[in-house]
């Protein structure tokens, strides 16, 4: 089969590619959004109850208006509006398709996925850091019991639940899990509760403080065994009766993609891509980075409501290039 080159690949379908799709669309160049897993994989994977910090405008791409019953919606009408965007405007999406090279050619970029070839003049990268969990590197995390993404509460009726975790992630895990019967026990590595949602964090600190939800404060997952758990706390170590444990610990990018590629991260811990702030552009030549992948392991400094713009900047300066080059 012939190799068909484009305009622009752009790597990951999240609401960030998406919106890099349209501008594409809009200035009438050719374009491949490719995606590893399922449309905005991430918001999938994201608890079924989730509801969104930010208000139904700020999560829009394209202009394209999305309309919320509540003031701010939930996973589900997030998903509705995205597939219901890619509908309309018919973008040019291909799923549960995952690059596995990426090498210059010439003036392009031959890419190859699980399920083609293909040839790009520019590429962008979108992916988001939902796909690789922070580990806890403890003795007993292999096991099935373990979760790194919490889904439904109803699994956990009638059994004994440890929460790993003092954020959003962890605080749902907690409310949802016992509200459905769990025996729930947060394990916090801080003095406190994290940054929370404004309207859960009182919830969750009334459960704790009635004792409800048991919570060691201060304290670390020291081992994970069949069927209990060791926690090292400032008292000694306690050890608990445990069916299954949600390491709500966070995510990360897929920071060993974008070495493999040859975008440059920094030397320290938070690991931040090189790119140039005014057009996205990475030092790879005709390769940018767009959405949360452009924070390292900082992934709570760009949201969708601030990376949309990386979209417009991304194109423009595309269109902007190849105006200097037919000129």
């Amino acid at each position: 089969m012939e190799t068909i080159t484009y305009d622009i690949l752009i790597i990951g379908a999240g609401p960030i590619g998406l919106a890099c799709g349209l501008e594409a669309q809009r200035a009438g160049l050719s374009y491949l959004i490719v995606e590893k897993g399922t449309l905005v994989n991430s918001l999938y994977n994201y608890p079924i109850n989730m509801t969104f910090f930010s208000t139904s405008e700020k999560l829009e791409i394209g202009g394209i208006p999305f309309t919320s019953v509540h003031p701010k919606p939930n996973r589900m009408e997030a998903m509705e509006y995205y597939r219901r965007v890619a509908d309309a405007k018919d973008l040019n999406v291909h799923l549960f398709e995952e690059v596995q090279q990426m090498d210059p050619q010439g003036d392009l970029y031959g890419i190859n996925t699980n399920k083609g070839k293909y040839k790009a003049r520019h590429v962008i990268i979108a992916v988001g850091f939902y796909g690789i969990p922070n580990m806890l590197h403890i003795p007993g995390e292999e096991l099935p019991k373990v979760r790194h993404y919490y889904f439904d509460p109803h699994y956990y009726y009638r059994q004994k639940v440890v929460v790993v975790g003092a954020n959003n992630s962890s605080a749902d895990a907690a409310l949802e899990t016992w509200r459905k019967g769990a025996d729930v026990t947060m394990v916090v590595r801080q003095q406190e509760l994290g940054s929370i949602k404004y309207w859960t964090k009182p919830d969750l600190e009334n459960r704790i403080k009635e004792g409800s939800i048991k919570c060691y404060f201060s304290s670390n997952l020291a081992e994970i065994r069949e069927r209990e758990v060791d926690v090292q706390t400032p008292e000694g170590k306690v050890t608990l009766e445990n069916d299954f444990v949600l390491a709500m610990t966070g995510y990360q990018p897929d920071f060993g993609f974008l070495q493999k590629v040859g975008i440059y991260l920094s030397p320290d811990e938070k690991r931040y891509p090189q790119y140039d702030p005014e057009t996205m552009e990475t030092n790879l030549p005709n390769v940018y980075l767009a959405g949360v992948i452009c924070g390292g392991m900082d992934t709570h400094v760009w949201f969708i409501e601030n990376s949309r713009e990386h979209a417009v900047k991304i194109v423009q300066h595309i269109v902007r290039e190849q105006n200097v080059t037919q000129a």
